[in-house]
């Protein structure tokens, strides 16, 4: 395999790298920089018999991921606040036409999922991610880790009954959701209290993410009457030069708040039942910067 090959092979299969690193992570930059060490491992290494190429790098890519993990928990840092994952803008395309297999791709990149993706460990993590989103059988998994197969099948059955468990229920029809999104964000900035109840559902909750670095609930907020006041408050204090750009993150129709062009907030709403079960609201600029081009 030529050097010319070898990128080429690498960048076909760089969108399922990155996906994996994220979902691993939870972080755009750790991602790209794990994804980055793999192709510097990928050109480096001696590719004559490399027969599996997309399972190869998917090996090393999730190997690096893990340590990256553990590096992250092991340095045991305080978050100012709810923590959510980096927003990733994710656009499917015509990469994957089966309209199932989408929603299975949209569904492990969601902040709910992602959320509940923390408290597994790094192996757990892996396994999840790794069966559930990208559909690798037992026996590739438990030679990526280097785990026996029935070791890999348990740690499997152990995440998904964690995340079944953990995970908000949502509808992920992105025509609903767009709809209540540009209903809520109106309702929001008009100071409709009436109309915003309307779409937030009893127990509705609020997480916002700030890291300390801007202006957030520092708790998570529950309830319609305590999430409707706070938004409306919020709006009424206003961004000069307010602007709403939609587009499509974590597998899931956004609001990119901006604030004289600069990206200042995202919005995601989880949706049931035809109400707003989840409120989702990054504010942490350094979460950000990866969208001021988006």
């Amino acid at each position: 395999m030529t050097t010319e090959t070898a990128t080429d092979v690498f960048e076909t299969h760089r969108p399922v790298l990155l996906g994996v690193a994220y979902r691993m992570l939870g972080r755009v930059a750790d991602a790209e920089d794990v994804v980055q060490e793999a192709w510097l491992r990928w050109s480096g290494a001696a590719r004559d018999d490399v027969r599996e190429p997309r399972g190869y790098l998917v090996r090393i890519t999730t190997r690096l991921a893990i340590d990256r993990l553990r590096q992250i928990r092991a340095r045991g840092e305080t978050y100012v606040g709810p923590w959510l994952p980096e927003p990733y803008v994710t656009d499917f395309g015509d990469t994957v036409p089966d309209t199932a297999e989408r929603a299975v791709l949209a569904d492990s990149v969601s902040l709910a999922v992602l959320v509940v993706l923390e408290s597994l460990s790094p192996l757990e993590r892996a396994v999840f991610v790794l069966r559930e989103a990208f559909g690798f059988p037992y026996a590739d998994i438990a030679a990526m880790l280097d785990r026996g197969e029935p070791a890999v099948r348990q740690l499997s059955g152990r995440a998904r009954r964690h995340v079944e468990e953990r995970r908000p229920r949502y509808e992920v029809d992105p025509a609903q959701r767009r709809d209540l999104t540009e209903r809520f964000l109106a309702a929001a900035a008009d100071g409709d209290l009436e109309g915003l109840m309307a779409l937030l559902a009893p127990e509705v909750r609020l997480v916002g993410d700030s890291g300390g670095k801007s202006r957030a609930p520092l708790r998570v907020l529950q309830t319609a009457d305590k999430v409707g006041r706070f938004l409306v408050g919020a709006a009424r204090k206003g961004l000069p030069g307010l602007s709403v750009r939609f587009l499509e993150l974590n597998g899931g129709p956004a609001a990119l708040i901006l604030s004289g062009g600069k990206p200042d907030s995202v919005f995601q709403l989880d949706v049931a039942d035809g109400r707003v079960q989840s409120v989702y609201v990054i504010r942490n600029p350094d979460k950000l910067r990866s969208l001021a081009a988006a």
